[in-house]
C-alpha cells in the first residue's frame, strides 16, 4: 500500500468505527439521521423504517458505492430524531435536505413557485396572475409553468370573456370607462357598461373554460354569433367571432390536450454523465399547462429511482400536487410517498408508471423534451468550460474560475443609487446568487463612482468574513471583474488590503478611449492595461458578464426610482396607517398639505387622536 493511500484506508475505518459505536443506542424507531462531518457539517440527510437496521448498512465494511464510501469516510459524527411513523420520517427528511442541503444528497436547486390564475371574489370579479399561497378568496387555476404562459392565458382570456383586470381601488373610483374597454379587452361594469347578471354570466363562463370545459363554451359562442348574423347585428356578429378566435388560440398554444387525463404531473427524468434533468408537464382539465425543467445535483453513482424519490419529496414540499402522478421511472418508497401527499391535499394522490395508452405517450413526450433538455445543458455547460478557461489564461488564473462576482453601479446625479453584484460560473448566470446595495454612505459626494463601489465591496466582505471565514462553503469569488478602470481598480484594491483579501484575482473592464463596445481595457493592479482581439470568444464573454451587472444594477435603480417617484411621506409617521393615511388626504388634499399642517388642524381631522396629531405635527417639524 502506498503512503498516499494508507491514510484513506485509516479514515474509512475511523467513520465505520464512528457509525458502528451508534448502533449500541438505536432501536427500531422510524426516524431521520443525519451525517456530520469534523466540523459539524452535515455531509446527508436520511429516513429510516427502522433506524437501528438502516445505520447498520452503513457500518459494513464494503458493499457501497463510491459515493457512500466517501461520505462514510467523513462522518464523525451523527444524529437521529425519531418520529411516530415513516411518512412522518419521509417529510421531516425531505424539510431537512432543503433547509441544510448536504454535500451528499441529490438536491433539487430551482425551486420557485409557480403562477396560477385567480378569479376574485367581487360582485365584479377580476381575474389575475397569482403567485405564492393560496390565501385570497375566489377560485384559483393553476399551476402554469412559467408566468410568459400565465400571460398569454390572461390575454386571451380577457379577449374572450372581457373580463376586467383592474384592481378593487382602480374599480371603485373610476367615473369613465378606461382604454381596455376602448380595445374590446374589457366590457366596463366600472362605469355599469354591463348589467351584475350578464357580467356573472362571462365569469361563469370564463371559470369553465378554465374547468376544462372549452368546446361547450365555445359552441355557445358560435350559436351566439350566429343569431347576431341572422339578426342582422354585424357588429355583435364580429365581437363573438373575435371572442371564439381568442379562446381557440389559448388552445392551440396549450399544444398536447389529453382527452383521457383530467389532471396530471407528468414527470420524466433523463440522466447522462453525472447529470440529470427532470421535466414536469402539468395537465389541469384536460389542457397542458406548460412544462418546466430542473437540474437535480447528483453524482454519478446515484440511481434513478433515488433522484426520482428526492425529487419528488423536495418538489412537492410547499407545492400541491396532481390527482394523478405519472412518472418515468419507479421509485423505492412509492406507497410512502403516495400516502404523504394524500395527507399533504386531502384527498387520494396516485403514482404511476405508464405502459401504454395516452398516459404513456405523456410520459415519452416529457421524457423526449428531458433528454433533449439535458443534450442542450450538457452543450452549454462545455461551451462555458471553454470560456472560463480562456478567461484564467487571460487573466493568469491558477484555473478555470468557478465564481465569478460581477460589480457596477447605478444613479443619475448621484441620486437613488445602488450597486449590483451578479454572479456567473460553470453552468452560467447564477441568477439567485444576485445581489443589490442600497448606497447608504451620508458622507459621500453625489456622483463618487469610487465611493460607492468601496462601500457595496466592504458590504459584500464583511459579510463574507461573516458567513465563510473558512472559504469553505463556495461563497467567495475566485475572480471579481469591476465596471471601470484603473480609478475603480484602485478604489477596489484599497478596500481587499483593508479586509486581507489580496489573493482573489480583481479585473477592471474599461470602455476603450473613443467608448465604444469590443475596444475594452483590462486593469489590473499594478500591470498596464492591456485588451483582447476583438474577435476573442473570452472578449464576448465578458461582454456579456459585464451589461448583465449592468442590467441588473439599471434594473435595481429604476425600481427604487419609481417608488421613490410615488413614495408618500405619511408612510413614514409611526401609527399612521392606510385608514388614517386616506382620512388625512381626504381632510387636507394632499401629503404636503398634512406636512404643513398646524397641530389644531390635524386634530380636527376624524378618526385622529389628540395624541397622534401631536406625533405628526412633532414628525414634520422635526
Amino acid at each position: 500500500m502506498t503512503e498516499d493511500s494508507q491514510p484513506k484506508s485509516e479514515q474509512a475505518l475511523k467513520g465505520h468505527q464512528v457509525i458502528h459505536a451508534y448502533l449500541r443506542t438505536l432501536d427500531a424507531s422510524p426516524g431521520v439521521y443525519r451525517m456530520l462531518d469534523e466540523q459539524s457539517r452535515v455531509l446527508y440527510v436520511g429516513k429510516a423504517r427502522n433506524l437501528r437496521a438502516r445505520v447498520s448498512n452503513y457500518a459494513r465494511l464494503s458493499g457501497h458505492s463510491r459515493r457512500i464510501e466517501r461520505m462514510i469516510s467523513e462522518t464523525t459524527s451523527m444524529m437521529f430524531l425519531t418520529t411516530r411513523t415513516e411518512t412522518e420520517a419521509l417529510l421531516l427528511e425531505q424539510n431537512l435536505i432543503k433547509q441544510l442541503k448536504p454535500k451528499y444528497n441529490v438536491l433539487l436547486r430551482d425551486d420557485k413557485s409557480f403562477p396560477s390564475i385567480h378569479v376574485t371574489d367581487h360582485e365584479y370579479p377580476m381575474i389575475k396572475k397569482h403567485r405564492g399561497a393560496k390565501k385570497g378568496r375566489g377560485a384559483f387555476y393553476g399551476p402554469f409553468a412559467s408566468a410568459g404562459a400565465v400571460n398569454r392565458v390572461l390575454d386571451q382570456l380577457q379577449k374572450g370573456f372581457l373580463l376586467r383586470n383592474c384592481p378593487d381601488t382602480i374599480f371603485q373610483n373610476r367615473s369613465r370607462p378606461c382604454l381596455q374597454y376602448q380595445i374590446k379587452r374589457c366590457s366596463g361594469p366600472c362605469v355599469g357598461k354591463i348589467s351584475p347578471e350578464d357580467y356573472a354570466e362571462s365569469v361563469q363562463d370564463c371559470q369553465r373554460f378554465l374547468a376544462g370545459k372549452s368546446t361547450e363554451i365555445q359552441k355557445v359562442l358560435a350559436d351566439q354569433m350566429q343569431e347576431a348574423s341572422d339578426a342582422m347585428e354585424f357588429e355583435r356578429a364580429a365581437a363573438l367571432r373575435d371572442r371564439i378566435r381568442a379562446l381557440t388560440q389559448v388552445q392551440t398554444a396549450q399544444g398536447i390536450n389529453p382527452q383521457g387525463v383530467a389532471e396530471a404531473d407528468v414527470i420524466a427524468l433523463h440522466m447522462e454523465g453525472g447529470q440529470a434533468c427532470v421535466q414536469v408537464f402539468f395537465i389541469r382539465a384536460n389542457q397542458n399547462w406548460g412544462n418546466k425543467d430542473f437540474y437535480p445535483r447528483v453524482g454519478l453513482d446515484v440511481s434513478p429511482a433515488e433522484v426520482m424519490e428526492a425529487f419528488l419529496g423536495q418538489f412537492y414540499d410547499k407545492k400541491d400536487p396532481a390527482r394523478l402522478i405519472l412518472l418515468s421511472h419507479g421509485i423505492e418508497n412509492d406507497d410512502l410517498m403516495q400516502e404523504a401527499l394524500s395527507d399533504k391535499l386531502g384527498r387520494k394522490v396516485e403514482i404511476a408508471l405508464p405502459l401504454r395508452g395516452e398516459k404513456a405517450d405523456l410520459v415519452d413526450g416529457a421524457l423526449r423534451n428531458a433528454r433533449e433538455s439535458l443534450a442542450r445543458r450538457m452543450a452549454e455547460t462545455a461551451t462555458q468550460a471553454k470560456l472560463l478557461q480562456g478567461v484564467a489564461d487571460a487573466f493568469d488564473l491558477d484555473g478555470p474560475p468557478a465564481r465569478i462576482e460581477v460589480y457596477d453601479n447605478s444613479h443619475i446625479q448621484g441620486t437613488n443609487a445602488v450597486g449590483g453584484m451578479i454572479v456567473a460560473g460553470p453552468e452560467g448566470f447564477i441568477k439567485n446568487q444576485y445581489r443589490k446595495y442600497d448606497i447608504k454612505g451620508d458622507d459621500l459626494v453625489p456622483g463618487d463612482d469610487f465611493g460607492m463601489m468601496k462601500e457595496v465591496l466592504s458590504r459584500r466582505f464583511t459579510r463574507l468574513l461573516k458567513e465563510d471565514p473558512d472559504r469553505d462553503k463556495g461563497l467567495w469569488p475566485d475572480l471579481l471583474l469591476i465596471d471601470g478602470g484603473a480609478g475603480q481598480v484602485s478604489a477596489v484594491a484599497e478596500i481587499m488590503r483593508e479586509y486581507s483579501v489580496q489573493d482573489i484575482p480583481m479585473v477592471g473592464v474599461a470602455k476603450g478611449v473613443d467608448r465604444d463596445h469590443g475596444k475594452e481595457e483590462f486593469y489590473r493592479v499594478g500591470q498596464r492595461p492591456f485588451a483582447l482581439r476583438h474577435n476573442d470568444p473570452v472578449l464576448y464573454f465578458i461582454q456579456r458578464l459585464r451589461d448583465e451587472a449592468h442590467r441588473f444594477a439599471i434594473g435595481t435603480h429604476r425600481a427604487k426610482r419609481a417608488k421613490a417617484a410615488v413614495a408618500n411621506p405619511l408612510d413614514e409617521v409611526p401609527g399612521v396607517g392606510a385608514a388614517r393615511k386616506r382620512a388625512l388626504l381626504a381632510h387636507f388634499g394632499s401629503a404636503k398639505a398634512v406636512t404643513r399642517a398646524n397641530l389644531a388642524d390635524l386634530k380636527a381631522v376624524a378618526g385622529i387622536s389628540e395624541g397622534l396629531a401631536e406625533k405628526i405635527y412633532n414628525f414634520f417639524q422635526r
